[in-house]
């Protein structure tokens, strides 16, 4: 799952959130080194990704893209997944997207002083180019993987998976409606 999910699965408290983000952000030296209240979300992070890529269903949606995007289709189905919950978000969560994003930038906010400072950066550009409110557009999905892609170490334009999402769009929204329900399941004992 990509960061809106991993927020939907995390415990209501600014640090747990964030940390939960900056798992994705950070490497494990960096992680280490930021104070204790971000350690459980960086836990729980580990843990949701642990339970999505060892899932059956997941597997199968990324088995279902083309054998050149296979390298790369556990990150590009976390963005997939996003999609799906944020054009579902209705029906799975009560407080309105755009509130729940600007809750998780006030969280940023709050612990802005524990975060590295080129960390807060990039989190202040998330919140000010709307990243987690566009998943549920096509060109945003597209966006999203062309940023993911200038951070690979070899070229690689992840971008054109979105062709994938238009062409499968039907059976990767049968998977996550398959799959989010028991991902919530297996968290909701702490969320």
């Amino acid at each position: 799952m990509n960061w809106l999910a991993h927020l939907v699965l995390s415990e209501p408290n600014p640090a747990f959130r964030v940390g939960n983000v900056l798992a994705d952000l950070l490497s494990i030296t960096d992680l280490r080194q930021l104070p204790s209240e971000f350690q459980p979300g960086i836990v729980r992070h580990r843990e949701i990704d642990s339970f999505t890529d060892k899932h059956p269903t997941f597997k199968r949606s990324v088995a279902r893209l083309d054998s050149r995007f296979r390298r790369f289709g556990p990150v590009i189905m976390d963005i997939f997944y996003d999609h799906f919950l944020s054009v579902g978000w209705r029906d799975l969560q009560t407080t309105p997207l755009p509130t729940f994003v600007d809750q998780f930038h006030h969280d940023v906010d709050i612990c802005g002083s524990m975060i590295p400072p080129q960390t807060y950066a990039l989190l202040r550009r998330m919140r000010s180019a709307k990243w987690l409110t566009s998943y549920g557009e096509i060109d945003g999905v597209r966006l999203t993987l062309d940023r993911m892609s200038l951070r690979l170490k070899r070229p690689f334009n992840l971008a054109e998976a979105t062709d994938e999402l238009v062409l499968h769009h039907d059976d990767f929204a049968q998977d996550f409606a398959e799959f989010f329900p028991q991902i919530q399941t297996r968290f909701a004992s702490t969320t």
